[in-house]
């Protein structure tokens, strides 16, 4: 699969925190789970990766009008992918209440509400910055409509209730 090295270099330009790193990707693992899933919807695409460590709500938020502004120059239909498990290793139905306070921000389609969340009520989301920078990404073109598609825990699966992991699939149009 190929990286779309134009749409790279747009991203920078317009977004000027990012630079080019592959180390950064060595031991990130959400491309492994992603591109599959991509591929089996469309086999002739290119990505572009972008991994996003533990910033504040301004750094987020300045990537997220970045990639707004390739995508609005570009003008063409691009996906744009965040990846993150939910709250992590406490008893289900904690992180069931955790994570539906997350979910309903992401939902609302409110970037800093889920910011504001996750640091009050100690989320463990790994992936909110890059939920945070989507959010604020795709603001000038989707259609105002996000839908839970999925949620579920570990606990769902194994039976071991006392520490899971949240998922949320979410779809943002």
């Amino acid at each position: 699969m190929a990286v779309d090295t134009e749409l790279a270099k747009k991203l920078i330009h317009h977004c000027h925190l990012l630079t080019e790193n592959a180390e950064a990707h060595r031991s990130e693992h959400s491309l492994e789970v992603q591109l599959p899933f991509i591929y089996y919807l469309k086999q002739n695409f290119k990505f572009v990766p972008i991994s996003v460590g533990t910033v504040g709500y301004a750094t987020l938020e300045r990537l997220g009008k970045g990639i707004a502004e390739t995508i609005k120059e570009l003008g063409e239909d691009i996906l744009v992918i965040a990846s993150s498990d939910m709250n992590h290793y406490e008893a289900d139905d904690i992180t069931r209440i955790k994570d539906r306070k997350a979910i309903d921000r992401i939902l609302a389609l409110d970037p800093k509400g889920l910011y504001d969340v996750i640091r009050a009520e100690s989320i463990t989301m790994c992936g909110y910055g890059p939920t945070i920078a989507m959010l604020w990404g795709t603001m000038p073109v989707r259609t105002g409509h996000a839908e839970l598609i999925k949620y579920a825990t570990s606990g769902d699966v194994t039976g071991d209730k006392k520490e899971v992991v949240g998922y949320a699939g979410i779809a943002i149009t």
